[in-house]
Order: structure tokens, then sequence, then C-alpha cells
């Protein structure tokens, strides 16, 4: 069986027996000390963890971690080792379809142009042995990023891509994978219980008819109140969302889970797994900016070194980079960085940390606070990683996962 359809399945069995309701964790690997973070934490609670990456973070051009995905799982695999960790570590795409990589929107991008490049992605995916794909066909810019696309056009552009990545998979004789579908973003238009409900019973419908119900997903992404600016989590939407997939042998899988209030609702109302990636980012900025503290108060204790100026160079590849554009609000668009608040300066610093962590300047600062604070015995990487794994662990907790692996088994 495909691993995370096996996942799934054994969650809706336990569910049925009433066993303690578990929801799964997909964590964007959105840096290397995160991802060394997961797999510590996988291992030392004994819990399976799917990892999301985007095509803005590892693409066949390295994204903004420098990792192909090829290159991803091989390291993924590496610090498995190091951990001496053998459990499920799940190399996982999210979002993969149309304009969904920032570089195809900034290009402008012909439908025909960016199909062939994400195509190409899909491959790569499969060819690294990524284990569940996220077709997301929900986005139209030749339409109008603020218009949805009709349900009809979102089915059959998600229905291409699953043909042709079922094609591709058995062109290279690869094992098979599961997929997930669906957004919660407002552009997809899956906003409401019957505009979803359309979604799913028309795919449905067109697997079957092509003979690829194989493929049926097993996560369906549904919108449950959390988004970019929202926190709180509608335990009342999931379990609508999860009466309509449920039967059809899927689970909802939630979004935009970073920072959400209500974290331990997920469970027992029917979430099968949630994507949180920016939080980390925030714990390892936070750690980072401790550290930088450290080193301010090491250099008044001792002097004699050079600092690393390490914060002043992660704003600077931040600014460099223009990233910090994308999270400008209505009333700052126009505005250079420096004529931003300092509140808002430091909030897109935070945020955009996770484009610029492997520009050159930003890795030889990180290096030489690291070497100024090991003058002090401090193992600043330790540190950091420790950081992100407590950030990970609130929601191993919230989620009821440590030691799910155990319960798995039990149900196999």
């Amino acid at each position: 069986m495909k691993p995370v359809s096996m996942l799934v399945q054994r969650l809706l069995r336990l569910r049925e027996g009433k066993a303690t309701p578990m929801t799964l964790l997909a964590l964007c690997p959105n840096s290397e000390a995160v991802l060394e973070a997961a797999v510590r934490v996988a291992s030392r609670n004994n819990l399976p963890i799917l990892f999301a990456a985007t095509l803005n973070q590892v693409d066949r051009d390295g994204g903004y971690t420098s990792w192909t995905p090829k290159e991803f799982v091989t390291r993924l695999k590496r610090i498995a080792r190091q951990y001496k960790w053998s459990g499920p570590l799940i190399p996982c795409l999210d979002h993969g379809g149309p304009w969904l990589k920032d570089r195809h929107r900034e290009a402008n991008f012909s439908l025909e142009a960016t199909l062939r490049e994400v195509k190409k992605s899909l491959r790569a995916c499969l060819l690294a042995g990524y284990q569940l794909l996220h077709i997301d066909a929900t986005l139209d810019i030749e339409k109008g990023e603020s218009q949805p696309p009709p349900i009809g056009l979102v089915v059959s552009r998600t229905l291409d891509l699953i043909r042709f990545c079922e094609a591709e998979r058995r062109r290279l004789t690869l094992p098979p994978v599961d997929y997930e579908v669906g957004t919660e973003e407002v552009h997809g238009g899956l906003t409401d219980i019957p505009t979803f409900r359309e979604f799913v019973n028309l795919l449905r419908r067109r697997l079957e008819e092509e003979g690829l119900l194989d493929a049926w997903p097993c996560f369906i992404v549904g919108k449950v109140g959390t988004n970019l600016h929202t926190t709180y989590f509608d335990p009342k939407m999931a379990q609508q969302l999860f009466a309509i997939v449920s039967p059809l042998g899927s689970l909802i899988k939630g979004h935009y889970t970073d920072w959400v209030e209500n974290a331990s609702a997920y469970p027992d109302s029917g979430m099968g797994a949630a994507n949180v990636g920016p939080e980390f980012t925030s714990a390892e900025f936070a750690a980072l900016a401790d550290l930088c503290q450290k080193e301010l108060d090491l250099e008044r204790a001792r002097g004699r070194i050079r600092p690393s100026r390490f914060m002043d160079c992660l704003e600077s590849a931040v600014v460099r980079s223009g990233r910090w554009k994308k999270w400008l609000l209505p009333g700052e668009r126009g505005e250079r960085f420096q004529e931003l608040r300092p509140e808002r300066r430091d909030w897109l610093t935070q945020t955009g940390a996770r484009y610029v962590w492997t520009d050159p300047e930003v890795r030889a600062a990180r290096r030489r606070l690291y070497r100024n604070l090991a003058r002090a015995g401090l193992d600043s990487h330790e540190y950091v990683i420790e950081r992100i794994s407590q950030s990970i662990d609130h929601y191993v907790n919230s989620f009821r996962l440590f030691d799910s692996l155990s319960l798995f088994k039990q149900s196999s």
C-alpha cells in the first residue's frame, strides 16, 4: 500500500474504533535547521512526519533552499542516519500547479509555459522519491488572481496533471504515489460547502471515467478558518468537510496552521493533516536573535572579537532579494524598505529570512557568530536546533502524535 494512504486508512480505522484521534504534521522544510529539528522530533517522539516542499523552496533550479528534489531527499536520508532514525519521513510536494511558483507569475508565463515547467518538476519529484504530490490547479492568472476559475476547469487541469504523473510513473517504472488536491485560498473557489462538494464529486467521476480511481487523493485541502491573517481554526467547518470526504477514504488537510490558537481542536474535528512552515522560520530567527544578543554580551565582557553583525547582514539580504515586497500591505506599496515603520521592517526581515538563509553573506555571518560564541563554550547549532524542536513539539502535543507509530502498528 502507498505509504501516505496507509497512514490515512489507519487514522480512519482508529477513528472508527473510537481510539484517540490524531492529526498528522506536515512540515515545510524551509531550511537545513528546520529539517534537522524535524528529524530530531520524529526520532524522540516515535512519529511520522510529512515534509511538504513547495516549488519555491525545492525545485529543479534549487529553489530558495538551494535543494533540487533529489538533493532534498538525499539530505533528509542523511540526517535520518545521523539520528539513527528509520521511521517514516515522507517527502511531499506542496502546491504543484500552474503559476504557483513565484517565478512563473512574475514572468507572466502563459498556461502552456507554466504547465510545461510544472510537469518537468513533477517528473523530478517522482524520480527523487516523493510519496505525496499536491496537485493544485486552482490559480489562473490569465483570468485574474482574484477570480476563481470555474470548478469544471479546476477539475480538468487537476485531472490532466494526475494523468501525467501516473503515465510518467509507469513509464519510469516507479512505485505508486499518493495525491492531495484542492486549496483553501480564496482564488481557488473551494471556500464553501456546496462548491467543495461539487469539486469532490466531479473529480471522482472524472477519475473513474479515465480508469484512474487508484490515484484518488488521500488528502483534500479544505478551508477551515485559518489563512495568512487569521489564526482561529473552525472545528465545525472541519467536521462538515470530514463528513464529505471520509466515506471516500480521504481526509481533510489544512494549510496555514502556523500560530493557530486552537491547534488541539484539530484531531477531534477529523483533520487528517496540517501544514506548518513560517512558524518554524520564526523560531529559527528568534534563536539567532538571542545568539546575537549573547554575542554583544560576550564582546562587552571579553572584547577583542570581530562581531558577526548577523542581523544587519540578514536584513540587507532580505532587502536585496526583493522578497519582502510580496508581504507589503496595501498602504505600503511603493514605499522603500527603509521608509517602513521599524516594527514592519522587523516583521518583513523575520518573514523573509527563509528566502535568504542560503545567501553566501548570511552564511558567512552565521559561521562567524557561531565561532564567536564557541569561545564561551556555547554550541550555537545545538541551541538553534533545540529551539526549533520545541516549536515543532507544540504540534506533536496538540495533534496527539507522541508514540503514534506504536498505535499505527497496532491498527495494521
